[in-house]
Order: C-alpha cells, then structure tokens, then sequence
C-alpha cells in the first residue's frame, strides 16, 4: 500500500479512522463560511490561526506514515506485531509529531488537540486489531499514556 497522494486520504485499515485534521479543517472552512457572511466578528476568528493549512499538511503526512505503518504491522503477516514494532510504529509517529509542534514553537497542538491526537493513535491502532488495553497493559500502563514517553506536546 502505498501513502496516498490527497491530503487527509487514508490508507486502508480494516475500520476507517476520522482524523482530527479533518475536523480541524472544518471548522477552519466553517469559519471562512461566517466570515463571508458578516454573521462572525473578524476579532472573534481564531480557527485559521489554530489550524493553519501548513500545519495541518504536515500533521497529514505524519499521519499518512502512521496509518501504513500499522498497516504493515498487521498486512500478510502470519505472527502478531511484537510489542517492540508496535513501540518503534508509536515513537515513530510521535516524534514526528513533535517535529510539527516545533515548527510551530511549540504552539500547533493545543490541549484538546493533544488529546484528539492521543485518541486518533488509539483508534488506528484499535481498527488494525491490536489490542491497545492488553498491549499498554503489559507495560504497566494505560492506553492513554503509550505516547508518553516520547511526547513533547
């Protein structure tokens, strides 16, 4: 499989997964919309200086990695992925995503960003039939806290 040429396009999982770029663009789109219409204050946008389309590109292409990375994870494979390619595929991924956030200085993923991204690791993982619970579990942790050692943002 190869990474899809469309930003926001996904590789096939078994279960397609919303990225959070998508909502993010939305509501960047959602703002331009009421902008146009006179019915939102020019002092009052702020979602095109949250989610701007650089950032968002780049976020993209991290995710597009990831996305077939896990695909490899799981594709033709007659063994499960170990625990140690499924750490390699998470490390991956967010350091990654800290090169974005440094772009930014530090400021592309806000608090419920950062949350959306952790949730959006955990679906694609969930969706590829890996096990998130059992494998966090097996290292004394939660899902929640698989990206933590590596996150910077």
């Amino acid at each position: 499989m190869g990474i899809p040429e469309t930003p926001g396009a996904r590789t096939t999982l078994p279960i397609m997964v919303e990225r959070p770029t998508a909502w993010w663009r939305e509501n960047v789109a959602a703002e331009v919309a009421e902008l146009a219409a006179g019915t939102l204050d020019p002092n009052e946008a702020f979602a095109a200086k949250l989610f701007p389309t650089e950032m968002l590109t780049d976020t993209e292409e991290v995710f597009d990695r990831f996305e077939a990375d896990v695909v490899g994870l799981v594709d033709h494979r007659w063994e499960p992925a170990t625990d140690e390619e499924i750490f390699d595929v998470i490390e991956r991924t967010v350091k990654s995503l800290n090169v974005v956030n440094a772009r930014y200085d530090g400021a592309a993923y806000k608090t419920g960003e950062r949350e959306q991204l952790c949730a959006y690791i955990e679906r694609v993982l969930d969706s590829a039939a890996i096990d998130v619970d059992a494998f966090a579990g097996r290292h004394g942790m939660t899902r929640h806290e698989i990206t933590d050692e590596w996150r910077e943002w």
